[in-house]
């Protein structure tokens, strides 16, 4: 008998498919901290959690355990590091909140708008303060979603019915996906700039820590909406105090640094404050239950490995070649701009990458996405493509080009929904170095992509150089590598520059301005 754990208080919808199986012994403990249930039950192998932190002394009491299951989709309370070193897996059942956080939204909205948790206080208080409650209707404005995952995408489609405009940010997602929620895609100012309402949809990672700050909020409308059921971390809140001041941005929220009891700092901030319930529905709970026992039973009874965070690298890969296409992912982003949406993804795995080309797909798509996420494994990953409007191909390789052990990765991007764009990047390892030898048509380029790196695409001709080392110096980037090919074909010069620190957007615009670049992009690698 495998003994699992149920150490959360979760929907009996678990316990019950486990048990019904035959092959699984459940204990459930929710009396107690985490510490305390799993110590009367040191021999579980097996152990499902929600919201409880996971650390490094849990995992160590539980000699046998070979998963930890997370019945929801974020796992930043569970130390995935020190279970991999002690070789156990860690599963999330994403997209099983995702109705449920999706309804919360509109739930905000509408409450914030009618002014009902006021007007509900007032008339138990004995008070009718109808005319000092006017309020707001949905229909007809303008609603903003920050990321288009299961949980963005859900939200429009639940707002179909409101009469609202839907504007969208998401790196991936395909004008075609976009149109069939009827989102028009759009960068960020434009959508803080246009909507009436913000929703967040994103998670919290060094990219997006801070990002709705000064620029953003200054860009919102006076008395514009702002709703955080996503990560606390995404908010700056001294800009978010001083956009209220200036413009009366209202701000609804459910999500805070620690999901506990105690005074919240941004209770005067906040129009309404909730204590986290985007998961809080009887079929959110279900959902993730029954999501948490099957995925189990896959894992312990049929092998199957979706869903794991942390996976191990298989035998025989090395994990820099993981890196390696992870990084030229990135840069195919880069090259292909911010103004184009990609459509289709082709990769070719020379050598004996072949053998594990799908699993190479999982750290390509991660790279993809600015959150940096892992998606899992290659059914997520091909998931995730799929869901976004993206084709994928692995093409067939041929051995007789000697490319050793390399990666070939070509995207296909659209610009302005109609003229195509296509970037196409090769690059291997050697001596346990990542080396990108290809950018497009400049072959044999030979460069280490580690540290922070600038890239400009232009019509040869002498001084170009000379014009971005003096635009750079000027604000004191000092470069310390370059390589500048050129390619007689196109009459085309590729300039990549290592540099001491990434220049802001207005510099590198203006470089690119003055240099008449063809692309122009800023990346750390």
């Amino acid at each position: 008998m495998y003994k699992v754990l149920i150490a959360t208080r979760l929907n009996k919808a678990a316990q019950d498919l486990l048990e019904s199986s035959g092959s699984y012994e459940v204990a459930v403990e929710t009396d107690g901290d985490i510490t305390e249930r799993v110590a009367r039950h040191p021999d579980s192998q097996a152990l499902i959690v929600r919201s409880e932190a996971v650390t490094s002394e849990i995992v160590d009491a539980l000699p046998n355990l070979r998963v930890i299951v997370r019945a929801g989709s974020g796992y930043n309370t569970i130390d995935t590091v020190h279970a991999r070193s002690r070789g156990v897996d860690v599963m999330n059942t994403p997209a099983a909140n995702a109705n449920a956080v999706a309804e919360e939204v509109i739930a905000m909205i509408l409450a914030d708008a009618r002014n009902i948790i006021a007007a509900d206080a007032s008339v138990r208080a004995g008070r009718w303060e109808k005319k000092d409650l006017m309020g707001r209707e949905l229909a007809e404005k303008t609603v903003g979603i920050v990321g288009l995952g299961n949980i963005g995408q859900t939200l429009a489609r639940r707002l179909s019915g409101f009469d609202v405009r839907l504007l969208g940010t998401d790196p991936v997602l395909s004008p075609i996906r976009a149109e069939q929620l009827d989102i028009e895609l759009v960068d960020l100012e434009l959508l803080f700039g246009e909507a009436d309402y913000v929703t967040l949809h994103i998670p919290e990672n060094d990219e997006t820590r801070g990002l709705v700050g000064d620029e953003l909020l200054a860009a919102m409308k006076p008395g514009a909406t702002l709703i955080n059921c996503a990560r606390a971390g995404l908010i700056n809140e001294g800009a978010m105090r001083t956009a209220r001041a200036e413009k009366g941005i209202r701000f609804l929220n459910d999500v805070y640094p620690r999901d506990e009891a105690g005074s919240k700092p941004i209770a005067d901030l906040a129009d309404i404050v909730m204590p986290h319930l985007g998961a809080s529905t009887i079929e959110a709970n279900e959902n993730a239950a029954r999501r948490a026992a099957e995925q189990l039973i896959d894992f312990a009874d049929r092998g199957i490995t979706s869903f794991i965070v942390n996976r191990e690298i298989p035998s025989g890969l090395d994990e820099t070649y993981c890196k390696l296409v992870n990084t030229l992912c990135r840069l195919c982003r880069g090259l292909s701009g911010k103004d184009t949406t990609l459509k289709m993804i082709e990769t070719s795995f020379y050598g004996s990458l072949g053998q594990y080309a799908d699993w190479l797909l999982v750290p390509l798509v991660a790279g993809l996405r600015e959150s940096g996420n892992s998606v899992l494994d290659f059914r997520g990953a091909e998931a995730y493509l799929h869901d976004r409007g993206i084709e994928y191909h692995q093409r067939d390789t041929d051995p007789q080009k000697n490319y050793g052990e390399s990666i070939t990765i070509d995207f296909t991007s659209s610009v302005g929904g109609e003229a195509l764009r296509a970037v196409s990047v090769r690059g291997t390892v050697t001596e346990g170095n990542m080396m990108i030898a290809r950018i497009n048509e400049f072959d044999k380029l030979y460069l280490e992509p580690v540290g922070q790196f600038l890239f400009f695409v232009y019509i040869d001709r002498p001084g170009v150089l000379g014009q971005i080392g003096v635009s750079l110096a000027k604000e004191e980037i000092n470069i310390e590598d370059v390589r500048n090919p050129h390619d007689s074909r196109t009459g085309h010069s590729l300039a990549t520059m290592k540099v001491n620190r990434a220049p802001d957007e207005d510099l590198l615009q203006s470089i690119s301005q003055e240099i008449e670049a063809i692309a122009a992009f800023s990346v750390g690698l």
